[in-house]
């Protein structure tokens, strides 16, 4: 059975698509599309229909990352469809887990950081849209950790 993921930021433009995108990547590395199925939404939907921010699209393919999504709301479906609701900062846990349409949804919404080896220090993926290079730069590594580490939980969880 596949593990599926959602990754959620606030206006699904940024953070949460370009997780999708590395984990996607991953994924893809080592042969396992069989099993996950990755998605991303925003806690926010005034972006909707759109391609991740271009800042982060140029930041992403600098890496060898290509972001298609688009932008999507998240639904109350989503809580049924996935597995694990991977959030960004404490706002979006927060959001999310008011978002749930029942109290037993929120064991599955957890936060990006707690995934991360590499960048213990760090208590949030910080959102990039109001800072330069540097801040879409860290939020690809950090990123990057935190999806390595989803990988890794998530396969030890099914052996």
């Amino acid at each position: 059975m596949k593990q599926r993921i959602l990754f959620v930021c606030l206006g699904n433009i940024c953070r949460s698509p370009a997780a999708e995108g590395i984990m996607r990547r991953i994924v893809s590395d080592r042969g396992l599309e069989n099993e996950f199925e990755i998605d991303s939404a925003g806690t926010y939907g005034g972006h909707a229909g759109q391609l991740p921010d271009a800042r982060m699209r140029a930041a992403a393919s600098r890496r060898g990352y290509e972001l298609t999504h688009r932008s999507r709301p998240l639904r109350e479906e989503d809580f049924d469809a996935f597995d694990l609701i991977v959030v960004m900062d404490d706002a979006n846990y927060e959001r999310v887990c008011r978002m749930a349409p029942e109290r037993r949804y929120i064991e599955k919404v957890t936060r990006m950081v707690n995934f991360c080896r590499r960048h213990p220090q760090w208590s949030h993926i910080p959102d990039p849209y109001y800072e330069g290079r540097e801040g879409f730069e860290l939020v690809l590594d950090l990123l990057e950790d935190g999806c390595e580490g989803l990988t890794e939980a998530a396969l030890a969880g099914k052996s």
